[in-house]
């Protein structure tokens, strides 16, 4: 009956992932069949903790965020929870070995959600580690199956990676980070005065984690390689629909690749991995 018990809750955190993210879940359906239900784990929990501080206005996000992190430590401790989420991912957690440091930067992040920050540089690439290049460097840890040297190796790609990520989730949404929860995450940029210069800034930035980013997946394991490329073709797609958007666009709308794109995504990614043109 465990058995029914972990799978049940691994169902749960498939059930998330596919529900809020369709390029996420493409992503995932591009990995090596032994690597979803890990990463699902991975997703649901990250999910679920982004969900307190970016939807829940009319509860005590603080208090439903501490709750969260207390019983996270919990179910890692005691290797069991009745929240499916979480018990799915201590599950991955204690397979795959990973590091609490990583849990505690996310978190972190998660928390400086819940109050108006003003982001210097510093505190920025902080949030950055915490909220995206700490849930790449998880993935990475369930990629490489405990081969710790190979895993050293790929940390600062990944990270890249999970920067370059986002920052384009952070372009993509400036209009409901600042609309509806007075948030914008870039260092030394104004909503009201946001211009074409402070675009150009950015997109160099992000075009220079992309680039590195790339480094390390074709030096990822091949069971890995073709869902994060795919996840990495997604977001560039999105990044140039961005990119050549004007200001007030950026502003004003959600840029979205629609699923008839998304799914072009896929097939070319999947027809340059069969070729090792990756």
């Amino acid at each position: 009956m465990m058995q029914l018990f972990e799978e049940t809750c691994l169902g749960c955190s498939r059930l998330i992932t596919n529900n809020y993210s369709t390029s996420f879940s493409l992503g995932i359906k591009a990995l090596a069949k032994k690597f979803h239900d890990p990463i699902y784990g991975v997703y649901g929990f990250v999910r679920f903790a982004d969900e307190i501080v970016d939807t829940f206005h009319d509860y005590d996000k603080q208090k439903l965020l501490e709750e969260f992190k207390v019983d996270t430590y919990k179910a890692i401790e005691q290797k069991i929870s009745l929240n499916p989420v979480l018990q799915s991912f201590q599950q991955v957690v204690h397979e795959y070995d990973i590091p609490i440091e990583l849990i505690d930067a996310f978190l972190y992040s998660m928390a400086l959600d819940l109050e108006d920050q003003n982001y210097d540089p510093s505190l920025y690439d902080v949030y950055i580690y915490g909220s995206a290049e700490v849930v790449g460097l998880m993935c990475l840890k369930v990629f490489c199956e405990g081969d710790k040297a190979e895993y050293e190796r790929l940390v600062p790609y990944a990270r890249k990676l999970g920067s370059a990520f986002q920052k384009v989730n952070f372009l993509r949404d400036m209009k409901s980070d600042y609309v509806d929860r007075g948030r914008v995450y870039f260092p030394g940029v104004s909503f009201n005065q946001f211009d074409d210069e402070a675009k150009k800034v950015i997109e160099a930035d992000i075009e220079a984690d992309f680039t590195e980013g790339y480094k390390g997946i074709v030096q990822l394991p091949e069971g890995a390689k073709f869902g994060v490329y795919t996840a990495y073709r997604y977001y560039l797609k999105l990044f140039d629909k961005i990119r050549h958007a004007p200001v007030e666009r950026v502003l004003n709308e959600r840029i979205r690749v629609p699923n008839q794109q998304k799914m072009t995504v896929l097939f070319k990614s999947f027809v340059r991995n069969g070729l090792n043109l990756l």
